[in-house]
């Protein structure tokens, strides 16, 4: 029998999806997926239906679906993060031999992909850690894919995982090598930050046009269909234009009807911990993360209206909208520089060798965040691969300094009204203090020095060279 390229464990939508992918690129693929009691048969479910006529062969038991696989065997996990990526892992190496493959493509956090490679070194196992965007639909017709972990395997895997990737503009695979240990799942971490950022300012656009100058769902499509072109087009503006089209049976927007509790999976909650842990300020993005958070207090924020009642202005029409699309444009620009600096942080934190233009580009396609700005975003980091902070090259800087004034005069107003924007305030906010030459943290080390004597360095001396003051003496003998 002939052995097949790569093996499937796990059946759910995205390891179903990714199969037939692989098999659409003209690729044998061996499927395996265990049942657990109580839950559905979906590997039989799928050899049932898709596998027919396919180049894909479903197996029940794993050492069948083991020995099916040429060697090196590549077999890609798309199972749940945490234990049970550990639980296959613990029933497949006994299976395997030397030099084969194992590639984790679920949304697990960094650290256990450092672990599980460590562990899987010395049972001569090469394992990769590979972030996978795009959805549903990314997965069966190409998604942006983020492989990172144990280089030798990447020979071997490059050739498949590019073939079903998605292709950018431009016409290159929506894939690149993200680096050793933890690399592929940190990029993909930092990209669902990213989005979470982008969500919640197109969130609030929406709340402004719906609530602040009263908008009807057709206007409101019409003017998200219209930004999604030129610099601000991308996957989520053009999804969000659709999603203000869709009516119920009775003609009302669905989206009405949906309770204003958001989900979340972690991995933004995750981008947000792993800032503060490598000290990098992510202002945006932790406000995206927060945002969602204090959505799942419905109960409580249903009491606290009645409890402390306002009524928000109404927001003049005339500029707004103009006011808003170039908010959300910074905003976008401030949410990939912030990405952008974590990985940064990370590179210099774990000895990573990151390829920031090539992320960029892997991001234009297939991703639930490309957007047109990855373009200049990639130029920019072309030009310097050093580049500390993506605000600092031309470009981005300049797009920032053209949006400046109509970006602050939006916050400014949605604030006045009463309306809650933390996105769009927290990305201004990140660019007004990156760009203050002077910030107050001189009074903060001042206090800090007065109740616990933490010592504070001087102006006019070396840095590294630090003074104490007896504030409370001299405060009263003055």
């Amino acid at each position: 029998m002939e052995k097949s390229d790569i093996g499937v464990y796990g059946l759910g939508v995205m390891g179903r999806n990714l199969a037939l992918n692989f098999n659409d690129k003209g690729f044998r693929v061996s499927v395996h997926n265990r049942k657990l009691p109580g839950e559905e048969d979906l590997l039989q479910k799928f050899a049932n239906n898709e596998v027919a006529g396919t180049n894909i062969e479903a197996f029940e038991g794993a050492e069948a679906f083991v020995a099916s696989l040429e060697k090196p065997r590549k077999i890609l996990m798309m199972v749940k993060a945490g234990a049970p990526v550990d639980s296959v892992i613990a029933q497949l190496v006994p299976l395997l031999e030397e030099g084969d493959i194992l590639i984790d493509g679920g949304n697990t956090h960094y650290t256990d992909t450092n672990r599980r490679l460590e562990e899987l070194a010395n049972e001569g196992i090469r394992y990769v850690g590979m972030g996978i965007s795009g959805g549903e639909e990314g997965a069966r017709h190409g998604p942006s894919l983020m492989p990172g972990g144990d280089h030798e395997a990447w020979p071997h895997l490059q050739p498949v995982v590019e073939a079903v990737a998605a292709s950018s503009p431009g016409g290159d695979a929506c894939c690149a090598w993200m680096g050793p240990q933890g690399a592929g799942h940190f990029v993909k971490m930092v990209h669902n930050g990213i989005e979470y950022a982008v969500m919640q300012l197109i969130a609030e656009c929406y709340q402004l046009m719906s609530e602040g100058i009263k908008m009807n769902s057709q206007r409101i499509a019409e003017t998200f269909g219209q930004w999604n072109s030129g610099r601000l087009e991308s996957y989520l503006l053009e999804i969000t234009a659709d999603i203000f089209r869709v009516r119920a049976e009775d003609g009302t927007l669905v989206l009405d009807h949906i309770l204003d509790k958001a989900g979340q999976k972690g991995t933004g909650r995750w981008t947000a911990l792993t800032a503060l842990e490598l000290g990098v300020p992510l202002p945006l993005i932790t406000e995206a993360v927060f945002a969602r958070t204090m959505s799942s207090f419905q109960q409580l924020r249903q009491e606290a209206s009645k409890a402390m009642h306002v009524d928000r202005k109404q927001l003049q029409d005339e500029g707004l909208l103009k006011q808003l699309q170039d908010v959300l444009l910074a905003g976008q620009l401030v949410a990939f520089a912030e990405g952008f600096w974590l990985l940064r942080a990370a590179q210099k934190e774990y000895c990573w060798e990151i390829p920031f233009a090539r992320v960029a580009e892997s991001w234009r396609g297939g991703c639930i965040i490309r957007s047109a700005l990855l373009d200049p975003i990639a130029e920019a980091f072309r030009e310097d691969p050093d580049l500390e902070h993506l605000l600092l090259a031309p470009a981005p800087a300049g797009m920032i300094a053209t949006m400046d004034e109509s970006s602050h005069s939006a916050v400014a107003g949605a604030l006045e009204a009463g309306f809650p924007v933390p996105a769009m305030a927290a990305a201004l906010s990140h660019c007004d203090a990156l760009r203050s030459s002077r910030l107050p943290a001189n009074l903060i080390q001042a206090q800090r020095d007065y109740f616990g004597a933490h010592r504070y360095e001087r102006l006019d001396q070396p840095q590294g060279t630090f003074f104490h003051t007896d504030w409370q003496k001299q405060a009263g003998s003055s």
